[in-house]
């Protein structure tokens, strides 16, 4: 949801729709979002079989807070900064860095949860791919408007997957 609201923002300030910016920005955003899970499911799965007994906890309070931040962050007043039509590289590598820092927690998590982590990666890498890419389209041609609640449902999800992981470990859940 970070990497679509970015998008969002980054097509708000195209004077003139280009395709090649749009993929430019989906790649980046696609690029970072797939890459940071697999560093951290690299760093989760060097050191998960010294804390299996409690990895459910681990998902449960990274996946809480990846995601009270999210609704923390859309709740806050600023906006994310929109000032330049040209594409400059600096400004979207230093974006989609930080629209990606919190998915390197959850590939600890899936290092935890043992997940095959390559058709996870291609999976995000794809899915924020295109949602990036009709992010910079839907900020090109209408605007903003739904940003925050995009965020907090984002953040809603997150939580409730970590609440979900953790009741199915304590076998609340089937």
């Amino acid at each position: 949801m970070d990497a679509f609201a970015a998008a969002i923002c980054r097509g708000l300030v195209m004077k003139k729709f280009r395709w090649n910016h749009a993929l430019i920005i989906a790649l980046f955003f696609g690029g970072f979002q797939a890459a940071m899970p697999l560093a951290g499911w690299l760093l989760g799965s060097t050191f998960s079989g010294s804390i299996q007994e409690i990895d459910h906890w681990i998902a449960f309070v990274l996946l809480g807070l990846i995601g009270f931040n999210m609704i923390r962050e859309a709740m806050h007043e600023e906006d994310e900064k929109c000032d330049t039509d040209t594409l400059r590289l600096r400004e979207l590598l230093i974006l989609a860095i930080a629209t990606s820092v919190d998915a390197l927690a959850i590939g600890v998590t899936f290092a935890f949860l043992r997940v095959d982590i390559i058709p996870a990666i291609s999976l995000i890498g794809v899915t924020t791919f295109l949602c990036s890419l009709l992010g910079v389209t839907i900020g090109h041609f209408f605007g903003a408007k739904h940003k925050k609640k995009a965020e907090v449902a984002g953040g809603i999800v997150l939580i409730l997957l970590g609440t979900k992981i953790l009741l199915e470990h304590l076998g609340i859940l089937p």
